[in-house]
């Protein structure tokens, strides 16, 4: 069952945030609203599928859920939590054998923006550090708490291993919203704008360019066979779409110094 299940949305669509709300506290008329309590709700019993229902389990998984809540998360909210999970899920579905330990993704996954400061480099480490912690705490298998741990840092960079299944999952339901229809890679880009409401406009667009462009550069975006075959050519479409507006904006602030923010493309 998809915990975000737009009407029209299909298995390969990514998910989609109109209609959807989110935790953000900056007010914005193209952001969606903030999701109801049975989003939550939704999370937290797919985690325990995974760590069991004992009340510890319950209570560090109602917790973490709790942690993608916090205001200054504009995308890297719940919303987008549930959206990775779906395409997690889609993706073990329509590949089967290409992740060794699906569990490990998804526990990965619940982790991989868990500490989110966008004002620090970091996040990903201190993500995973929670994890590591978190899931030790919890008895959780030794080789599968390392395996969440490199999952996690792993998503700093989106490059997993050619031979990394895992690694190859994970990094495409992360970058899943790239391919977004048009409406819905609008309002994705305009959360990433949000949350980063501290950079000035010139730095910002000069951060998220140089993103973009090194996205493009990549031989591929995504690692899964199914992954390029249902998201690979509408992401390089939208991701060259706003690497154009960035770049029409910049054009005439040259000399602007880059305050480099940290602007992850997932």
């Amino acid at each position: 069952m998809h915990l975000i299940s737009p009407p029209a949305r299909t298995a390969g669509q990514p998910s989609g945030r109109a209609g959807l709300v989110h935790t953000c506290s900056v007010t914005a008329d193209d952001l969606p609203a903030r999701p109801d309590a049975g989003l939550e709700r939704a999370l937290v019993a797919r985690w325990t599928e995974i760590v069991g229902a004992a009340a510890p389990a319950r209570q560090a998984g109602a917790a973490l859920v709790h942690r993608w809540s916090e205001p200054e998360r504009c995308y890297h909210d719940l919303v987008h939590l549930a959206a990775v999970l779906d395409h997690v899920d889609e993706l073990v579905r329509a590949e089967p054998g290409t992740a060794s330990d699906a569990d490990a993704v998804v526990l990965a996954a619940y982790f991989h923006d868990a500490v989110y400061d966008p004002t620090t480099p970091d996040n990903e480490a201190r993500s995973a550090a929670l994890a590591g912690n978190g899931l030790e705490e919890l008895g959780l298998p030794p080789l599968r708490i390392r395996e969440v741990v490199r999952l996690v840092l792993l998503t700093a960079t989106h490059a997993p291993d050619p031979d990394d299944g895992n690694g190859a999952v994970l990094c495409d339901a992360d970058l899943a919203v790239l391919a977004a229809e048009p409406a819905a890679y609008a309002a994705y880009a305009a959360a990433v704008r949000a949350e980063h409401a501290h950079v000035p406009e010139p730095q910002f667009r000069t951060g998220r360019a140089r993103v973009l462009t090194e996205l493009l550069a990549h031989e591929v975006l995504y690692r899964t066979r199914t992954g390029r075959t249902w998201w690979e050519a509408a992401a390089r479409r939208n991701v060259g779409a706003e690497l154009l507006l960035l770049n029409a904006s910049t054009a005439d602030r040259a000399g602007v110094a880059s305050a480099d923010p940290p602007l992850g493309a997932g």
